[in-house]
C-alpha cells in the first residue's frame, strides 16, 4: 500500500487496543521509575555540574490527535542551543524536515553520552504517567514541523507519542523523513500490547548499536 492509496478508515487503532496499551503504560512505567531513579539522580547531577543551565529541557511538542503538550528531557545541548536552530538547518543530514547533524556543536560532551545511549530521554517517563505520551508510538515532532508536514502525515497524531517506536528501532536519524512517517502509518495500523512489547524488546538492540543515534 502506498502513502498517497492509504486509506484513513484503516488507521484509526480500536478503543480496546488503545486502553490496553495506557494500562500497560502505567504499570510498566510506574516500574521503571522506581528502578532508574538514582540513576536520574546522577545525570541530572552530570548534567547540572559540567554545563550551564537547567538540568531539563523542556520543550512544546505535537501529540494525540494534534494536540500540544510539554516534553522534558534531559538537556543535552548548550543553552544557546534553540536561537542557533536556523542557522543549523541548511546543514542537516537527514532529508526532510527534521534537523539532524551528526556533529551538532550545540550538543554538550555529557550530551554527547546521554544522546549515544538515549539517556536524555528518561524523564519523559513523566510524560507517560501524565498521559501525554506513550512507552511505545511515533515520536513527538515540533510544532514547526508538523505545520509543514504533507496532508497523510497528520495521520501518525491517531496514538500518543512513544518513547521509542518502530523508526527508533529502525534506525533513527539514518531514516529518511518519508521513510519515518511511512513507519509511523504502519505502527498505527498495527497498534497493540503485542506490537508494543515487540518493539520495546527491539528497542535494547537499537540502543546497544547506536545506529543512527546522533
Amino acid at each position: 500500500m502506498t502513502m498517497t492509496s492509504l486509506d484513513p478508515a484503516l488507521l484509526r487503532p480500536a478503543p480496546s487496543r488503545l486502553s490496553a496499551k495506557r494500562y500497560m503504560d502505567i504499570a510498566l512505567s510506574s516500574l521503571i521509575l522506581l528502578a532508574i531513579w538514582p540513576v536520574m539522580l546522577a545525570i541530572g547531577l552530570a548534567v547540572a555540574l559540567t554545563s550551564r543551565g537547567p538540568v531539563f529541557f523542556v520543550q512544546t511538542r505535537v501529540g494525540l490527535n494534534g494536540k500540544t503538550f510539554r516534553m522534558i528531557k534531559f538537556r543535552s545541548m548548550y543553552r544557546d542551543a534553540e536561537a542557533r536552530r536556523a542557522e543549523m538547518l541548511a546543514q542537516s543530514d537527514r532529508e526532510g524536515l527534521c534537523l539532524k547533524l551528526r556533529q551538532d556543536p550545540r550538543i554538550t560532551p555529557v550530551g554527547r553520552v546521554l544522546r549515544r545511549w538515549s539517556l536524555d530521554e528518561l524523564p519523559q517517563i513523566f510524560n507517560v504517567l501524565k498521559g501525554d505520551m506513550s512507552l511505545v508510538g511515533p515520536r513527538p515532532a515540533l510544532v514547526e514541523e508538523v505545520r509543514a508536514y504533507p496532508e497523510h502525515a497528520h495521520l501518525r497524531h491517531r496514538v500518543r507519542p512513544g518513547i521509542t517506536g518502530l523508526w527508533q528501532v529502525s534506525g533513527r536519524a539514518d531514516v529518511s523523513f518519508d521513510e519515518m512517517i511511512g513507519l509511523d502509518l504502519a505502527y498505527v495500523r498495527r497498534a497493540s500490547v503485542r506490537t508494543d512489547i515487540w518493539v520495546m524488546l527491539r528497542t535494547v538492540g537499537a540502543v546497544l548499536s547506536g545506529k543512527g543515534a546522533y
